[in-house]
């Protein structure tokens, strides 16, 4: 299922290419492949691996978790130890699990020598308990989060938030899964054996030093697209092989990279159902060959491996991938995520039988969003340096900040990444919402390549992009919307009753070098 890539702006495109070009091409032409290990080097048929579920303590509708961030080693290469970030284990996270009406309490103590956050990415909660960049962790300190699971279930995530160093530290490994279940999504019939037909896939993409170790903005390219690498990670394993234990099955298809764009079929273009995406169930399962899946997003799927074969999930060459098809010379370069990629291998030779079918209907969300009660529609522009208000190079392409490890420092406007013309600013907040309210957000895209828009403590659902209904996989209710250059998307939400004057919550691209330069903003609730 091909998406649309939106208008382009050639002009701007042109001057993006000349600008690189001009600043950069040394940087560009640099052969860093002589200091990474090459894709050819990844040991084929490492063990699929399930996440562990968290240790919960539950007394009721009473749960709690204990999590501690750590630095560790972790083998992606056998006999090879790399530096890495983790929580509870050496690289990601346990898969936290709860239910609707639940009251979690998580205590995360942050073991590392700076600075650290949790973020509960998808969750509807307060923005105390949110584990944005106001709620730092500092090191040898806990801090306790305390929210009630008011949302349906769906596969939400958790990751580091910290202000400046969010793309290193969830590089490194500061992520996992979250799994929200409620007495519906348990009457549907769906597989529902944890790690044997419903089975967790956080990917991601890395690239990797000579020594092993993680290869983290080395070059232009990387701040300014984002970090893109040609071995792909499935639950911090390098290109899996799953034995699958039931020929129907139900994968959880998460995008943990920091950047990389998907466009995920199998090896023998079998079709699959689509049944959720980031907030929760379909009407119904839909039918495909192909799907998108931008950073952060998430999407449910149910496959049928009656056939007993083995087959690849690939990532597959598409001009929807980087949002950018008039870059293609840059991504020979390694600048795109155009390249074709194995994400894992699903062999289904001793599959037994499911007693599952793929159903023919799911259910209709209970959160309703009505465009008529909406009391204001806001406008953002999502803008890079060279381009949008302040000129060709806006200002700030090569500033200091924004060569400072983890991304820009300035604050205001005039940095190189920017929405309304503003780069981040923690001590700024950017508008008040009311809470109970519900608002339509119109967001255009005047950069040269596709941004991920994400926002904390809502669920939306996405009403047109330049003016077009999203297909029907688009038509459930999500927090990341793929922003095409050159494209309009307007989305509407309703904000909770949480409200809180002082502390805000986030608004940004999910690029997360682009966030750690200043493509993000604060909003309160009042």
């Amino acid at each position: 299922m091909k998406q649309k890539s939106g208008l382009t702006n050639n002009l701007s495109r042109r001057g993006f290419i000349k600008t690189v070009s001009a600043v950069g091409a040394a940087t560009l032409l640099a052969p860093f492949s002589s200091h990474v290990l090459a894709a050819g080097t990844i040991n084929k048929g490492n063990a699929f691996v399930v996440p562990p579920l968290a240790p919960a303590q539950r007394n009721g509708q009473q749960v709690s978790f204990n999590l501690q961030i750590n630095s560790s080693q972790h083998q992606f290469f056998r006999g090879v130890n790399t530096p890495t970030l983790g929580i509870n284990q050496s690289y990601l996270g346990p898969v936290l699990r709860a239910k609707r009406g639940d009251t979690v309490t998580i205590n995360v103590r942050n073991g590392l020598n700076e600075v650290a956050t949790l973020h509960w990415h998808g969750m509807t909660l307060p923005a105390k308990m949110d584990g944005g960049p106001h709620q730092a962790i500092q090191p040898n300190q806990t801090w306790q989060s305390r929210f009630q699971i008011r949302q349906e279930a769906g596969t939400t995530w958790y990751h580091s938030h910290t202000m400046h160093q969010t793309g290193r530290q969830v590089y490194h490994g500061l992520a996992g899964l979250f799994i929200i279940d409620d007495d519906g999504s348990d009457q549907l019939g769906l597989p529902n054996d944890y790690g044997i037909d419903d089975i967790p896939c956080t990917l991601q993409d890395r690239r990797f030093n000579r020594d092993g170790s993680l290869n983290y903005l080395s070059r232009m390219p990387d701040r300014m697209m984002g970090m893109q690498g040609s071995t792909v990670l499935v639950n911090g394993v390098v290109t899996p092989t799953l034995e699958a234990k039931r020929t129907v099955l139900r994968l959880r298809l998460h995008n943990g990279s920091n950047a990389r764009t998907y466009q995920l079929a199998f090896s023998d273009n079998r079709p699959f159902y689509v049944i959720a995406n980031d907030c929760g169930f379909l009407e119904r399962p839909l039918q495909t060959d192909s799907i998108r899946l931008a950073a952060a997003e998430r999407i449910e799927i149910l496959l049928d491996v009656s056939d007993k074969k083995q087959i690849t999930l690939k990532s597959i060459t598409s001009e929807s991938n980087s949002g950018m098809p008039m870059m293609g010379m840059m991504g020979m370069m390694g600048m795109m995520s155009s390249q074709e990629l194995d994400i894992m291998l699903i062999d289904a030779r001793q599959a037994q039988p499911s007693q599952r079918k793929i159903p023919m209907s799911l259910r209709q969300s209970s959160l309703v969003l009505n465009p008529k009660k909406a009391v204001t529609t806001r406008k953002f522009e999502l803008e890079m340096g060279m381009m949008g208000r302040g000129g060709m190079m806006g200002g700030g392409m090569m500033r200091g900040g924004m060569m400072r490890r983890g991304g820009s420092r300035d604050a205001g406007s005039g940095g190189m990444f920017r929405i309304n013309g503003k780069s981040m600013d923690i001590n700024r907040i950017d508008f008040a919402v009311k809470r109970n309210s519900t608002e339509i957000w119109e967001i255009s895209n005047t950069s040269p390549m596709a941004h991920p828009f994400h926002v904390h403590n809502v669920q939306f659902r996405i009403l047109d992009r330049n003016g077009i209904a999203p297909n029907a996989i688009e038509a459930g209710l999500k927090d990341v919307v793929l922003v095409h250059a050159g494209e309009v998307v307007r989305i509407i939400m309703a904000f909770p009753e949480y409200s809180d004057p002082k502390i805000p919550y986030m608004y940004h691209c999910h690029i997360l070098e682009h966030e750690d330069q200043g493509m993000m903003g604060q909003f309160v609730v009042v």
